[in-house]
């Protein structure tokens, strides 16, 4: 049953996480189903066979079948082989808890080690419960993990049936090497479904009271497995010569929000979110008073953190010795040299700094420039030559001072812009752009300029051409 035609425009009118960031709180997570893999495949998955109806409605090439589907170092190992069956070239597996497992809401992960080649299209993925009854999109999708091909990059995707009646989607994505194991998970609530890559979130979509048609996310879902061979999203082109090539999963794992409450910030016992997870509300605690919420000494590894909230982790009691602080999710505090030191902690409320993002092809007037789609998804600005240009009218900054700007630019050989205000009146500075290795291939340069409150004409000129735009984001200091 699954589908991707991303040839389809992606549902815009999705809310994400900053309209209604800290509507979410941090859980107290509690493992509620698993399959690790030990030895055996578990008794709640259920093997498709065959190609489906139309290559499972993506026109995939692979015949499915249950042997594929092996056990191999304690981990699971689906085996796509270049064999006649069926009347198909080549064969895999596609497993499912349909009519023995279905969960909603919860953190929902895998860790996965997965195949990269012309042809494959591996995916860790949900679909709703009332499926025989509703068909697809009406009950509803939600990929976890998706790739293709032999691209780096992970995809996180809902399809949905929206409220005009009409097939929606809405996907976001993230670079990762994927041939190295990685943790894909969502975690999904009656307001969101985000999505994280080794504990790091880079999607996000409102689902809130059902907006835009997405009931189908407040029922129960089940988990599938599988490893497709070409189709409509991947394409037809195959590279024989990677077979057998294996998607391998090491564990399946199910949280449902646990006892203890919620909070603004969850501490966890081990890196990438492991072990044992406390949520705690905004306050000052010192170790007698982790140790009462069953949290030891020197035994935090990792952290998430609510947007609008901070956790400062210090080495000795009472607030006392070395500290880091932390205003986002973090999967591992080694990098921090704070890896199982702390002591005492405080969560307390924390101000954002003002910050504002322009999409390139948003301009209010050009010279010279077009709109080409971007990889990273939505559009960008390319064909930039030297003596072109973009303006973006009513750009306010909210105070006097120091501001980071920061531009989102590929280029094949580098290139340079410049920021000026007002059409040029005020030249604010320019930054050369790096060559990175292609027109789709980006990367984030920034300056820092000074700038008297107000609102402006703000302008993007290249001094020397041969780059592409995607976005421009203003941060104060």
């Amino acid at each position: 049953m699954k589908r991707m035609n991303y040839m389809v425009m992606k549902y815009m009118i999705m809310l994400v996480a900053a309209l209604f960031a800290g509507g979410a709180q941090a859980q107290n997570w509690q493992l509620v189903w698993s399959d690790e893999f030990n030895g055996s495949i578990g008794p709640s998955w259920v093997f498709e066979t065959g190609n489906g109806s139309g290559g499972w409605g993506n026109n995939e090439l692979q015949y499915y079948r249950r042997e594929n589907a092996t056990i191999e170092n304690n981990a699971l190992a689906i085996t796509a082989k270049r064999e006649d069956v069926g009347g198909f070239r080549y064969t895999s597996a596609r497993m499912k808890t349909q009519g023995v497992k279905t969960f909603k809401y919860g953190r929902i992960e895998a860790r996965m080690k997965l195949p990269s080649f012309m042809g494959a299209w591996p995916a860790f993925w949900m679909l709703g419960a009332n499926l025989p009854t509703a068909g697809w999109p009406a009950a509803g999708e939600i990929d976890i993990m998706e790739h293709v091909n032999n691209e780096d990059r992970t995809y996180g995707t809902i399809h949905w049936r929206d409220h005009n009646g009409n097939y929606a989607q809405y996907g976001g994505n993230t670079p990762v090497t994927v041939t190295d194991w990685h943790v894909y998970a969502i975690e999904w609530d009656a307001n969101a479904i985000r999505w994280y890559l080794d504990g790091a979130k880079f999607h996000e979509v409102n689902i809130q009271n059902g907006i835009n048609g997405t009931e189908e996310f407040h029922q129960d879902f089940f988990l599938l497995l599988n490893f497709a061979i070409g189709g409509n999203w991947p394409g037809f082109t195959v590279d024989d010569t990677k077979f057998p090539a294996k998607m391998l999963v090491d564990y399946v794992r199910v949280y449902a929000p646990g006892p203890g409450g919620t909070g603004v910030a969850t501490v966890y016992q081990h890196c990438n979110y492991g072990g044992y997870a406390v949520a705690l509300p905004e306050g000052r605690y010192t170790l007698s008073q982790l140790r009462a919420r069953g949290i030891a000494n020197d035994d935090l590894s990792s952290l998430r953190v609510n947007a609008g909230y901070q956790v400062t982790l210090y080495q000795d009691d009472n607030f006392a010795g070395p500290s880091v602080t932390k205003t986002a999710d973090t999967a591992c505090l080694t990098g921090d040299g704070f890896n199982d030191r702390a002591t005492s902690l405080v969560v307390a409320k924390f101000t954002q700094p003002w910050s504002t993002t322009l999409q390139a092809e948003n301009f209010s007037a050009q010279n010279g420039v077009q709109v080409e789609p971007c990889s990273e998804g939505g559009s960008n600005v390319g064909w930039i030559d030297a003596g072109d240009w973009m303006a973006y009218n009513n750009v306010t900054f909210p105070s006097s001072g120091s501001y980071r700007v920061e531009y989102r630019v590929a280029s094949p050989t580098g290139g340079a812009l410049s920021l000026d205000l007002n059409a040029g009146g005020i030249l604010l500075g320019q930054v050369q752009v790096p060559a990175t290795g292609g027109w789709q291939t980006w990367t984030t340069v920034s300056h820092t300029v000074t700038v008297a409150a107000g609102t402006y004409s703000l302008g993007v000129y290249a001094p020397q051409g041969g780059w592409n735009f995607n976005w421009l984001r203003i941060t104060r200091l």
